[in-house]
């Protein structure tokens, strides 16, 4: 009731709607549409009511509520099943799995203004504070093989990038920025599932970083100089994934491997790789059919996936 209440103001932008009218269109009493517009206000929108004239949406609120979400998508499946919480005690991915085990739609995001046990590779905590960035995770059933379903990880990064840069006019940069979690469940005969956790430091302050991530993390905030629509970036998001992911299912990974290749800012640096007690530097050369980061040690080529290390780039090596 409420998203079509919502709807019914998109439609007349400014214009106030009289409780009558409302209530009509609906077929609810008067005092019903009051409710709803008590919960709006609650949620966040400005709605200004009049008592000859009716009700006005003055504002709507920068919160990822699934109506707004919904108002702007382009994609045709994903973000068109959405799991919304302001705040949860898991990460966004934790949820998503749940969803996924219990047979979602492919598509299913899970979205929050927060969530506590947000989590990078490596099981390193994600600084999430809420309504300042983009916190979710989505559900894709792809018929890859099971080799390819870490490239999901290569995937939605080129498509991040391709968002930030149309939405914010920027490239996601060597500071921490963004990060991404690919989990997947399989079987021999295939994959079950693949779960993508993206989260994107938006509107965050640099004095708001905990010390020990201010020098190595960042925000569009402070990259752009401006506060970026985290609405329209999480649809482009999406409308990105969604076409990569489709170009993928006929054509192969082929695609994605070059376009990161254009994006990288890793590729011809010096980068530490830490992570399962194997530690080395290098410079990063290429990246490989499989996926995989290729990194010249001096001694070696070593094979780098994304799954198993965090790379720390050296800037200007």
């Amino acid at each position: 009731m409420r998203s079509e209440i919502v709807e019914m103001f998109r439609k007349q932008p400014g214009e106030y709607l009289s409780g009558e009218e409302i209530s009509r269109r609906l077929t609810v009493s008067r005092t019903a549409i009051w409710k709803h517009m008590q919960a709006l206000k609650s949620e966040g929108y400005d709605i200004e009511a009049h008592p000859r004239l009716g009700y006005r949406l003055r504002q709507t609120p920068d919160l990822m509520l699934p109506g707004e979400i919904e108002a702007c998508l382009t994609t045709s499946f994903l973000g068109r099943n959405i799991h919304y919480r302001a705040a949860f005690p898991v990460s966004t991915n934790d949820i998503a799995k749940q969803l996924a085990e219990a047979g979602c739609p492919e598509g299913q995001i899970v979205v929050a203004e927060t969530q506590a046990g947000g989590r990078g590779r490596l099981t390193r905590n994600w600084f999430s504070p809420y309504a300042k960035g983009i916190w979710f995770s989505l559900v894709l059933r792809p018929n890859f093989r099971l080799q390819d379903a870490p490239k999901c990880t290569l995937l939605a990064a080129v498509a991040v990038n391709k968002a930030i840069k149309k939405v914010a006019g920027i490239d996601s940069g060597d500071k921490k920025l963004v990060g991404i979690l690919t989990e997947m469940s399989a079987q021999i005969d295939g994959i079950n599932y693949v779960v993508i956790g993206i989260g994107i430091n938006v509107n965050i302050e640099k004095e708001e970083f905990p010390s020990e991530l201010k020098e190595s993390a960042t925000s569009l905030l402070i990259a752009a100089g401006h506060p970026i629509s985290r609405l329209e970036l999480l649809q482009e998001v999406l409308a990105e994934i969604e076409k990569l992911y489709n170009d993928t299912k006929s054509k192969g990974f082929a695609q994605i491997l070059d376009e990161w290749r254009i994006q990288s800012l890793t590729l011809g640096h010096i980068v530490d790789v830490f992570g399962l007690g194997h530690e080395f530097s290098g410079r990063a050369i290429d990246i490989d059919a499989d996926g995989a980061l290729l990194v010249d040690t001096g001694a070696a080529i070593e094979k780098v996936m994304a799954g198993d290390v965090s790379i720390r780039y050296k800037k200007g090596l």
